[in-house]
């Protein structure tokens, strides 16, 4: 009996930035149907005006529902009837109001696993917000949604960073920050490195919360008395925890290519640093939830969209995860489950090179 291709939705994203390019250029590429059956969030309008602008001979199949969808093919369901206006490069209520309305019939669609996995386009937190959306992000949005606890992870080949605190301003960063916190956060990435990835033992470094860790209180306490104490405790339990280690020669000197994580204070602290490292082959995974998301670790480009020139890699690496994890974590469930349990039907995926 043939197996079933995994089913990837994927939600358009701000119609006026990148995201319809290097969602559209990603599937140009006819051999991507070997690895999944694309389920894009929008309407064949939409994407019809893009295929043109674009100059891109691209078949698609037009559907009602996602529990209509024709595997093998690329799939666009229809989530609105009317034909938006695209301003490619402008920041306008109207494009963010029709990225809400993708990503919220995509989640729909995640939840009823009518799809199998979600790749987010990237939106403009400015132009979504409202009384439909009164979110930071995508990945707050997906923590009230989707069973589990949210945790924004950068990830790439070599290296995987995530993040204690992550939209949150930087003079409430201490504040946030409790044993809790890192215990929870920890305990996610670890988890997330075990079922997700296939480490066995993770070895996962944290950075310290203030400069040079606090310089034994002289540069803030909160390294002191909350961050060191809590991870000798994660140690205490048979934890390969390490650190903390002061962030601004972290990565300048390679030390971070001998741990599988590394788990930053806040957010320009952990993405800087991965953005300068993997930038255009880096992913945002929403790890600790029950279902895979994954995104392209750039946004919507203004400056750059409509012109045909967005690169399409961190996009296509974000697509290749969602499936790489999505098999890993049928993989995990196998191994895990009662060996006297009738195992799941395999949803088809073979892995990828990543020549292609």
């Amino acid at each position: 009996m043939k197996e079933q291709s995994i089913k990837l939705g994927i939600s358009i994203g701000d119609l006026n930035g990148i995201g319809g390019e290097v969602v559209l250029k990603t599937f140009e590429d006819a051999r991507m149907l070997d690895f999944c059956t694309p389920v894009i969030f929008a309407s064949a309008k939409t994407v019809s005006f893009l295929l043109k602008h674009f100059e891109l001979d691209i078949n698609f199949q037009g559907v009602k529902e996602a529990s209509n969808v024709i595997e093998g093919k690329i799939n666009v369901v229809n989530v609105w009837k009317d034909n938006p206006r695209i301003n490619f490069g402008s920041e306008t209520p109207e494009a963010g109001s029709y990225a809400i309305k993708s990503l919220k019939a995509a989640v729909t669609a995640l939840k009823s696993g009518e799809i199998d996995a979600l790749v987010t386009a990237p939106i403009n937190k400015a132009n979504i917000q409202g009384e439909e959306f009164n979110f930071p992000g995508h990945t707050d949005y997906l923590n009230q949604e989707l069973e589990g606890h949210s945790l924004m992870f950068m990830v790439s080949q070599k290296l995987k960073v995530g993040l204690l605190t992550d939209h949150v301003p930087v003079k409430d960063v201490t504040t946030k920050i409790t044993a809790n916190l890192i215990k929870q956060k920890f305990k996610t990435i670890h988890h997330s490195l075990v079922q997700d990835f296939g480490v066995s033992k993770p070895k996962i470094a944290f950075l310290g919360i203030n400069p040079h860790v606090g310089d034994n209180g002289v540069i803030g306490k909160e390294d002191d008395e909350v961050l060191i104490p809590t991870l000798e405790e994660l140690r205490d339990q048979g934890h390969l925890t390490y650190g903390p280690y002061a962030a601004d020669s972290f990565f300048g000197s390679g030390n971070y290519k001998n741990f599988d994580a590394i788990i930053a204070a806040y957010h320009d602290q952990g993405l800087i640093p991965f953005k300068t490292l993997a930038f255009g082959k880096g992913v945002n995974y929403t790890a600790g939830l029950n279902k895979v998301r994954t995104s392209p670790d750039h946004g919507t480009a203004f400056e750059i969209a409509g012109k045909g020139i967005a690169d399409i890699n961190s996009f296509k690496e974000a697509v290749y995860m969602a499936l790489d994890i999505y098999k890993k974590r049928e993989e995990y469930a196998v191994l895990t489950e009662n060996i006297l349990q009738k195992q799941p039907r395999k949803k088809q995926y073979s892995g990828r090179s990543r020549g292609k």
